[in-house]
């Protein structure tokens, strides 16, 4: 896996991922930056919560379970002092599907968490990591 970062003026870069996908990063006006992008640290966030939906997704529908949407809310702390890692995260899985079994849910998050998730694996080890979620019938 490969990526490049350019700086374009001020604190705002462009990341280009080996596939070919860019993305825009910049600061707080407060911090040098125009606000015209994400935070690389959010980034860490949204990529973490996308390889962990990744899984859950593709976990339930191995599973033959009838998923219709799966939506991940995070709340994050950062410690107060450089570096600013991530200290807590919580995910809040929405998960909607018909006759969706809580277990099938529980376990799918689970091996996530556990074994397939290598975003929140690795931020494991500074963070406390918890887990909910709610069943939504469709």
């Amino acid at each position: 896996m490969k990526a490049r970062i350019k700086w374009v003026e001020n604190v705002c870069f462009v990341g280009e991922s080996g596939s070919g996908h860019t993305i825009v990063m910049d600061g707080a006006p407060e911090g040098g930056g125009r606000n015209i992008g994400m935070r690389p640290m959010e980034t860490v966030l949204i990529g973490t919560g996308g390889c962990t939906a990744y899984d859950v997704v593709h976990i339930l529908k191995k599973g033959r379970a009838a998923i219709a949407d799966c939506v991940v809310e995070i709340e994050a702390e950062r410690a107060t002092q450089d570096p600013q890692v991530f200290t807590k995260l919580h995910f809040h899985f929405v998960v909607s599907g018909n006759g969706l079994k809580p277990q099938q849910v529980e376990r799918a998050i689970h091996l996530s968490a556990e074994k397939y998730c290598s975003a929140s694996i690795m931020l494991a080890k500074t963070a406390q990591i918890t887990h909910d979620y709610e069943i939504r019938e469709v």
